[in-house]
Order: structure tokens, then C-alpha cells, then sequence
């Protein structure tokens, strides 16, 4: 049976939660193990139980929900990132890793009911056909959005490529509703945002998809371009609220600083499971500094990013302690009828740090002035706040700040990032200054 190797933190980080995924599987082998005596009678025993159901309960009852429903309590039983996901779930979660799909090209929220434009993406059908922020979407093919979930909305507006949707819109400062019909295309997913802070490099990670490396890549080049040479002075990493992503992007994230050593090991139930996965030769960023910012909401992959350059003390990390998801799931597909997510290893950084339950303390905390109408309601309960989590030992750790403020001018962590890459920056011209001078 193929299966697919994933690091997730799945629906436990809300809906924009990612999942990692490796195209290669981690685990080659398969072991049989005689189940005892004792178990088949428990399976007897279960098949008892659901023909009493059939054939006794009030109702008729839905036969294949009562068996989705076994399943996924025998994987709930096992910790909080084992579960069985349906035909539908497992598409969703393969258009999520591959970061690209049919749709319209806007990031919506809910508001009051209705769906709420946050912004169209440049160069997408809604982009061209003049969506513009803070529209409120009422119908969808003259269907009606109230009453509908932010998810089905958004399933609504996804489709195949070159299929039409029409949508109406209520927009500020306009009585009548606006009507646009738009062609869907292939949206990609921005995995990667960045831009210069004067003379440092800030490159936001939201999620780790197929597009992610690439993303980063793109973004790296653009700034060495709009700062080239003595002029970029460093770069900040921000993998804040960030829930994960595919394994091998973790990965070839990590490798982008590093010029070598090792990035990540998982280790499983039997030795013989147990990977190490190494930095190639070549820093894309060519040494120069690096800050990389992590919270509460930061999980997953993005915990073996800071975790590889932490210990390798290639960059300085930054925030709050991160979620603490430091176990290894694998996807098996069971053909036409959706998949297995099945915890089967842990991850451990290079220094040999297991994660699970604990998250990457950072090298300086820096707290966010978080809003007096948010205190409170800032902190992730983290993984060891999960009923059924992985233990880690007696050291375990739950609770950290995932708040990220909108404005800039008010995010106390990224300036403090700045402040700090400024700081080494004059350092070092100080040292290399004195050592200049004869004695």
C-alpha cells in the first residue's frame, strides 16, 4: 500500500491550518503483526454491537456514517492527530498542499453573515474584473450566502478551470448590488510575502506548500536585487501563526541558510524507520544575519525551520514559545474512500531536541502589547494543551501568545527583529574597525 509521509497540525490550528507532506515516502517498510486471539474476539465483538444498531436502534441509521464514525474513534483514542478523513477532506487537504486550484482569486472572511473581500490577488479573474476590498458577497450564482459556512462559500466559488461563476456584491457607497461574472483559473496560493525594511530583508512565511521553496527563492533574489551587496544587512524570517506545511519544503526552507549539517531526523516504533535529512552546500543568503520570528500559533514545520537554524546558531530566534508539534503522521490512501492519518513517528532537531509537548523557546523572548479587549483570548493552549497529546517527560510546556497586530508600527516583535539586525550589523563594523587598528 503507497503512503505519504506528512508532519500536520491539521484542523487543530483552524481552518487555514496546512499539513506537511513529502512526495517520497518516510516509511518503506510494513510490519505485520499477528493480532492475539483476545482482538478477534473484540472485532467480533464490534460487529455484534453494529448489527444491534441495524437492526434495533429507533431510526433507520446510515450505515457508512456509522462505520466512518468507529473508525475515527479508534483514531481519536490514539492522540489528537490520528484521524480518518473522508473523500471530500482528503481532496481538500491535496489542494492545500498543492497550493494551487480552480477559483476566482480573492481571500475572503466571514462578516455578519455574509462574505467579506479582503483583497483580490493581483492578476486573478476577481482582480481583473474589478473586485475590490471590503465587498461583501451576498449570492453566489444567485444562491443566496446567508446561512452558508466561510468553507462552503469558498467551495462555492472554487471550481475547474474555465468555468463560469457569478457573483453579487454589495458594495460601500453604492445602493443597487454589483453583479460580476468572472472565469475561473489556476490560483496559486502566495506561501511567501516579503518586502525591504530599509536595509534588511523581511520574507513572511504563511504556510509550507509545493510553492513554498520557490516562493522563497523568488523573494531572496528580490531583495539581494533592491539591496545588492553591503546594502542588505540581514533578514528577518517570519514563521508566526504559521501551522505547518510539507515535510520537503521544511526542508529546503531550512537549506536556504544552511551550508551544511544536518536538518531534521524522525525516528519511529522500530530503528530501522529512523531518517536524517542533511543541508546541501550553499547558503542562498550568503551568511548574511538572519531573525526568525515564532509564536504560539507557529507549529509543525515551522517549528524544524527554527529549530535547524537555532541549533546550528545560524540565526537568532525570536517571540514566544511555538505550538509544540513535534510528532510525524502518515496519509494512507484507501482508494476511492479517503484516507488514514496515522501518527507514526516523532521529529527531533539536529541537537537531538524532541519538540513534542515542549515547542522551540526562543533565544529572546519579546512579548506583543496585545489589545485589552484580546487579553486572554492572545494564547494558544499549544500541543501538551491537547487532550490525548504525545507525552514528552515531566518537562512539558502549554500556552504561548500567537498575537500578530495588523499594523507594523505596532508589531513590538518585528521591530525588536530589526533593532537586532541593525545592532549586529554596527557590531561587527565596530570589531573590524578595532582590529584595524595598529597596536
Amino acid at each position: 500500500m503507497r503512503k505519504i509521509s506528512l508532519l500536520m497540525v491539521g484542523a487543530l490550528m483552524g481552518a487555514g491550518a496546512a499539513v506537511v507532506v513529502t512526495q517520497s515516502p518516510l516509511f518503506t517498510t510494513t510490519r505485520a503483526v499477528a493480532a492475539s486471539a483476545e482482538t478477534y474476539r473484540q472485532l467480533n465483538l464490534f460487529g455484534d454491537v453494529f448489527e444491534k444498531i441495524r437492526g434495533d436502534y429507533v431510526d433507520v441509521p446510515d450505515e457508512s456514517k456509522l462505520v466512518e464514525s468507529a473508525i475515527n474513534g479508534m483514531l481519536t483514542s490514539l492522540d489528537p492527530h490520528s484521524s480518518y478523513m473522508d473523500a471530500k477532506s482528503y481532496r481538500d487537504m491535496q489542494v492545500q498542499t498543492r497550493g494551487e486550484f480552480g477559483g476566482l482569486g480573492i481571500e475572503v472572511t466571514m462578516e455578519d453573515g455574509l462574505v467579506k473581500v479582503v483583497s483580490p490577488i493581483d492578476e486573478t479573474p476577481a482582480a481583473r474584473a474589478g473586485v475590490l476590498a471590503n465587498d461583501l458577497i451576498t449570492h453566489i450564482d444567485g444562491e443566496q450566502v446567508q446561512g452558508l459556512t466561510l468553507n462552503q462559500a469558498v467551495d462555492k466559488m472554487r471550481g475547474p478551470v474555465n468555468t463560469s461563476v457569478k457573483l453579487t456584491i454589495r458594495r460601500k457607497g453604492q445602493n443597487d448590488p454589483v453583479e460580476v461574472s468572472l472565469t475561473r483559473d489556476t490560483i496559486r496560493i502566495r506561501a511567501v510575502r516579503s518586502r525591504t525594511e530599509d536595509d534588511i530583508g523581511y520574507i513572511r512565511v504563511t504556510q509550507f506548500n509545493e510553492q513554498t521553496f520557490d516562493n522563497l527563492k523568488t523573494a531572496v533574489e528580490k531583495i539581494a536585487t533592491d539591496l545588492p551587496g553591503d546594502k542588505l544587512k540581514g533578514y528577518v524570517l517570519d514563521l508566526r501563526n504559521n501551522p505547518g506545511g510539507l515535510l520537503d519544503q521544511a526542508i529546503l526552507v531550512s537549506d536556504a541558510f544552511l551550508d551544511r549539517g544536518e536538518i531534521v531526523s524522525t525516528r519511529g516504533r522500530n530503528s530501522d524507520e529512523t531518517q536524517r535529512f542533511n543541508a546541501k552546500a550553499g547558503d542562498l543568503t550568503k551568511g548574511k544575519p538572519v531573525v526568525v520570528l515564532i509564536n504560539g500559533g507557529s507549529a509543525s514545520a515551522s517549528e524544524i525551520v527554527a529549530g535547524a537554524l537555532q541549533d546550528h546558531k545560524r540565526a537568532t530566534v525570536l517571540g514566544t514559545r511555538s505550538f509544540g508539534k513535534g510528532s510525524v503522521q502518515t496519509i494512507i490512501p484507501l482508494g476511492g474512500n479517503g484516507a488514514l492519518r496515522l501518527t507514526t513517528a516523532r521529529y527531533y532537531t539536529p541537537s537531538g531536541r524532541s519538540i513534542q509537548a515542549k515547542g522551540i523557546e526562543p533565544d529572546r523572548e519579546v512579548l506583543q502589547d496585545v489589545p485589552d479587549d484580546l487579553k486572554g483570548k492572545d494564547e494558544t493552549k499549544g500541543e501538551a494543551g491537547l487532550r490525548g497529546h504525545l507525552k514528552n517527560g515531566e518537562e512539558e510546556a502549554s500556552g504561548s501568545s500567537a498575537y500578530v497586530p495588523t499594523d507594523p508600527e505596532k508589531d513590538t516583535q518585528l521591530k525588536a527583529a530589526l533593532e537586532l539586525l541593525k545592532g549586529a550589523r554596527k557590531d561587527a563594523a565596530t570589531t573590524a574597525e578595532k582590529s584595524a587598528v595598529p597596536n
